[in-house]
């Protein structure tokens, strides 16, 4: 049985991220890429749906840590009879898939268990597994279809025992180092070589990057924990951004609302941009920018809202009825079928996101305004079409105030190149376009006796989205119509403290179930408050959200306040870049407050 979410920890090579839990064993690890199929599946089944562990043999008491403000996770395992600590790691920038674990005993002399299951397509196929001798290094292979995973260490377990379950003794000073390395099943082994163990380069290079981000923010050992992890969730080759590194953890136990994040949305990864930017991490936009050009290339018809990590297009949603799902919630998907649906918003946080770049930068790419300006001529033609909204919801398609107010700033950020950075464009058609959109979303997405902007056009019931409307630009933070909509969302929104997305008995989205509170929703919240001149209720929230993070900074999806617990696919894009934006906008805040 899988445990609770919080315990897990992320690892990663940009390129792929493994769930690590705090009894040492990898219960979720898709390879080579994160949309693979994953041969250790036990977070959404059982030991026997694949994993690898190493801990004790007897009981212990645990204590785990990132190795100062790197990627290097170290788990320190307390027996009756020693100590000794596992670090987990997988080395980067090596084009390969490795995963490092080096056992080192510390004090006394602890026996430990160790387990490496591995089960192909999710869980689904027993490999052929056999020992075999690699230049005289004894190893156990695992193949099966076009899969191999070579395990390599010290001690290895039975080849010919299918738990493959091993024991062994570790007294201080020793050091054991495991390594799985995945390789298509029909390459050779006699090339492959070692991998290195990484952890020194790895602690190098992400302390010179997390370095590099101010400190003068509230809570900054969370803002460089949650960079740290939108970095990780970065493909360091194609610059695609996944939303999350897990598919179907459930955003209501039991229930149908498990989806598959394993993939790039362009809102989660704009917004992830505009995040890394605001922190000074410059390159990574570049980087986002070329994954844009080259993913979105064709007819701007065609643009989808969410596409691989390597800009793959075709994202069929499929259910895998082999597994039992998170907490027996099923089904269990894989692919998304977002990708089918039209998304209003999601060109106006493209804008913003490359509107952004151009400032931070000070360079305006002529591709990149190609396609922009192929985007909003687009989005002239149809952005009075009801649309799926930014939750992605599967029933009848709305007029979604928070999709036009984006429709509103697609258009405003076309108008602002064209002044600020002399780019070419039709800008009084522009202009007409986005002073059209803002009056209709002021008289149709507004509901004047109750003081509040709405949902959507047919309703008077609220959404937490519309915290957005002040940093986009659209309304002051301090308007009368904003603070009547941050007291709409305090009332109708709030379960525990904390903000739902919206209310989902008015049946909106089409789904059966409920679900809990979006924690990127409470850190929109935070951003309002402060905007709204509400510093020290931001403050406060800020404080008990940061409270949230498990014991190394992760957050999930969303958090269930009654019963304390992570609930949705982790860690997760959206609530790591949400927290970084909030702990700018407090900083902000305060800097204004002490001048």
């Amino acid at each position: 049985m899988a445990l609770p979410i919080a315990d897990y920890a992320l690892i990663g090579d940009r390129r792929t991220g493994g769930l690590v839990g705090r009894n040492g064993s990898i219960d979720w690890l898709c390879l080579p890429r994160f949309d693979s199929g994953a041969c250790f599946a036990a977070l959404l089944g059982t030991e026997e749906h694949g994993h690898w562990q190493l801990c004790p043999a007897g009981e212990y008491t645990v204590d785990r840590r990132y190795l100062e403000d790197a990627t290097v996770l170290e788990t320190t395992f307390t027996t009756a009879d020693g100590v000794v600590t596992l670090t987990d790691l997988m080395p980067r920038g090596d084009g390969r898939s490795d995963v490092v674990r080096q056992v080192a005993g510390v004090r006394g002399t602890v026996r430990m268990r160790h387990v490496w299951r591995v089960r192909f397509d999710y869980g689904a196929i027993v490999p052929w597994v056999r020992r075999r001798t690699v230049a005289g290094e004894q190893v156990i292979t695992a193949i099966a279809g076009p899969d191999q995973l070579v395990l390599r260490g010290p001690r290895l377990p039975r080849a010919d025992d299918h738990r493959h379950v091993d024991e062994f003794e570790v007294a201080a000073g020793e050091v054991l180092t495991f390594s799985a390395t995945w390789l298509p099943s029909h390459a050779p082994l006699s090339g492959i070589g070692l991998p290195a163990d990484g952890i020194a380069e790895t602690l190098r290079a992400d302390r010179r990057w997390s370095g590099r981000c101010r400190s003068d923010l509230p809570h900054p050992e969370l803002v460089r924990r949650s960079l740290a992890t939108l970095r990780l969730l970065t493909d360091e080759q194609t610059g695609g951004i996944v939303a999350a590194p897990t598919t179907s953890l459930p955003e209501d136990p039991g229930g149908e609302r498990n989806w598959d994040y394993r993939y790039c949305w362009l809102r989660d990864a704009a917004l992830t941009l505009d995040a890394l930017l605001t922190a000074g991490y410059t390159d990574e936009a570049q980087l986002w920018r070329r994954w844009l050009l080259r993913t979105a290339a064709g007819d701007p018809q065609h643009l989808q809202i969410v596409y691989a990590a390597d800009g793959h297009r075709r994202l069929t949603e499929l259910t895998l009825d082999h597994l039992p799902g998170y907490a027996g919630s099923r089904p269990v998907r894989i692919g998304n079928g977002a990708a089918l649906q039209r998304q209003l918003d999601v060109v106006g946080e493209v804008m913003i996101a490359l509107e952004r770049a151009r400032q931070v930068t000070g360079h305006a790419d002529a591709d990149a305004w190609a396609l922009q300006r192929a985007l909003v001529e687009e989005l002239a033609k149809g952005w009075r079409a009801k649309d799926h909204g930014l939750w992605e919801i599967r029933g009848p398609q709305r007029r979604f105030t928070h999709s036009q107010a984006m429709v509103w700033a697609a258009f405003d950020r076309a108008v602002r190149a064209v002044e600020d950075f002399d780019l070419p464009g039709p800008v009084d058609h522009w202009r007409r376009i986005r002073d059209t959109v803002r009056a209709e979303v002021l008289e149709k997405g507004y509901d004047a006796e109750r003081g509040t902007f709405v949902q959507h056009y047919e309703t008077t019931a609220v959404d937490a989205s519309l915290l957005v409307l002040p940093s986009i630009g659209f309304i002051a933070g301090d308007d009368p119509r904003m603070l009547g909509t941050i007291a709409a969302v305090e009332e109708d929104l709030l379960r525990d403290g904390l903000v739902l997305r919206y209310r989902t008995e008015t049946g909106v989205d089409g789904l059966a179930g409920d679900e809990h509170p979006f924690l990127a929703c409470s850190f929109w919240l935070v951003s309002a408050y402060t905007g709204a001149g509400r510093v020290g209720d931001a403050e406060e929230l800020f404080d008990r959200l940061c409270g949230l993070v498990n014991d190394v900074g992760l957050l999930s999806e969303e958090y269930d306040a009654a019963h304390g617990l992570m609930l949705g696919n982790f860690p997760q894009a959206f609530s790591h870049l949400a927290l970084v934006r909030a702990a700018f906008d407090l900083a902000d805040a305060s800097a204004q407050r002490g001048s």
